[in-house]
């Protein structure tokens, strides 16, 4: 499986009156990774939409084990479930300073042309750099 972390601190903007990470932003954190993701395999998400494709969330799936608190920082693992096809799908791993696990999450996306707005391929050049890192994925 392919990969990445990235590190950030929950700001206060993005807390509740508990000091805790409004679990809406944890989309926008997950949002993050994957951009990282692509990002560190060398695919620009802004390139892949400047080509006409997209790739809008089909599928959310969080489990919410502990908070994140303000000021924390957090870990973010972004793993590639399997080689992608129509679809993408990721699975995250959100754990705080002290490495306790905070969030686990399973995220789907489907690669849109934007033109039709109908279903696609995975773009080649996604699927050619996974090949080159000889990724043993399902």
């Amino acid at each position: 499986m392919i990969s990445n972390k990235i590190q950030f601190r929950v700001r206060y903007g993005e807390t509740d009156q508990m000091s805790y990470a409004y679990h809406g932003n944890y989309a926008q954190y997950f949002e993050m990774g994957r951009i990282e993701w692509l990002r560190e395999l060398g695919v620009s998400y802004k390139k892949m939409e400047e080509t006409g494709i997209m790739l809008p969330v089909i599928n959310l799936n969080i489990n919410y084990k502990k908070p994140a608190k303000y000021d924390d920082l957090l870990t973010l693992k972004t793993t590639l479930v399997k080689t992608p096809t129509v679809k993408i799908e990721f699975e995250y791993e959100l754990r705080n300073e002290n490495d306790e696990l905070l969030t686990t999450a399973n995220i789907t996306l489907a690669f849109v042309n934007m033109k039709t707005n109908k279903p696609t391929k995975a773009p080649e050049y996604l699927l050619n750099k996974l090949k080159k890192l000889n990724a043993t994925l399902p």
